[in-house]
């Protein structure tokens, strides 16, 4: 039976909070219901650059648990003095958007790289506690089988490529300095309130509109989808239950080629093939993601629980909340 040391992790700093998977961190915590209870404090930072949104935190605006602070988590003196009021630190900030690596990759390595390295230096001056939240697309594309944690890093683009960065920073933080670092690595996500120039809230809206919907290349490549609400359990559960210096994957049996995934939308919104406009493929586009989440199964005692055609509605909702 694992059970929660309440008071252990009371107060948390969250950079990113104002983003996708942040934001949902912040609200199931302040709502009580991730594992090991609600927080007496979360304090969020965001840059609100153009993946913040504070309408994502509308419903716990007014909760007095919940702090907001605008900055950059480049900002040394501002993350040092909010790094010393909390416990531990859950680290969502990041570039994430693959094809504007590709385009603007500096702005990746600036806040994926040197944003996580601040997190860190400070997090080790004041022996904190820090979670990063990072990406399977660190371990590169696979034809076969699928990654565990120990399995060797081939990240194909400026994104993932900037994500490994910053997990290999905090495991050397972690055995040079002593610091607790946990890592996640996550599947694709969906849910609520996510950005449209991801490709399932992409595609959602597009059909919901009756416009055609971009197949990039053959439609073959390969990811693992997981609900947002799971993923947040999930990093609940390693700030909880986690060991320092250990890495978690996050992923769920629901793995489709982008052009199935594709025509499952099509049937759920009535629609035929027809609506399939196939594109240029992406630059470096990595064939096929597959994690191996056993570990956190084991150690954490945690299973995904929802199922994405089971979630379209939440995330057009979403969607047109955002819009």
């Amino acid at each position: 039976m694992h059970k929660a040391d309440d008071t252990k992790f009371s107060r948390l700093l969250v950079t990113g909070g104002a983003g996708f998977i942040g934001s949902e961190f912040v609200r199931s915590s302040l709502s009580g219901s991730l594992f090991g209870g609600k927080p007496s404090k979360i304090t969020v930072v965001d840059a609100l650059t153009y993946a913040g949104d504070m309408r994502r935190l509308s419903t716990v605006s007014r909760n007095d648990g919940l702090v907001f602070v605008k900055a950059d988590i480049k900002e040394e003196l501002v993350m040092t003095s909010l790094i010393a009021e909390h416990d531990a630190i859950i680290h969502f900030a990041a570039e994430s958007h693959v094809d504007r690596s590709i385009e603007r990759s500096k702005d990746f390595i600036q806040s994926n790289i040197v944003g996580t390295h601040t997190i860190l230096e400070i997090a080790k001056n004041l022996s904190k506690v820090v979670v990063l939240v990072s990406t399977d697309e660190v371990y590169g594309s696979l034809d076969s089988g699928s990654a565990d944690e120990t399995f060797p890093l081939k990240p194909a683009s400026p994104y993932s490529a900037s994500k490994a960065a910053g997990d290999l920073l905090g495991m050397a933080y972690a055995t040079t300095y002593g610091l607790d670092v946990r890592i996640t690595r996550s599947a694709n996500n969906y849910g609520r309130y996510q950005d449209c120039e991801k490709l399932l809230p992409k595609l959602v809206t597009n059909l919901s509109k009756n416009v055609k919907i971009p197949i990039y290349g053959d439609g073959s490549n390969i990811r693992n989808w997981i609900h947002i609400q799971d993923h947040c359990e999930a990093i609940a559960r390693v700030l909880h239950l986690g060991s320092a210096g250990e890495i978690y994957n996050i992923g769920s049996e629901e793995s489709y080629r982008n052009i199935d995934l594709a025509k499952l939308l099509l049937d759920y919104f009535r629609l035929s093939e027809d609506m399939i406009e196939y594109v240029t493929d992406r630059k470096g586009h990595d064939f096929r993601y597959a994690i191996n989440s056993d570990k956190a199964t084991k150690l954490l005692n945690w299973k995904p629980k929802r199922k994405l055609l089971d979630s379209i509605s939440e995330i057009l909702a979403g969607i047109q909340f955002l819009s």
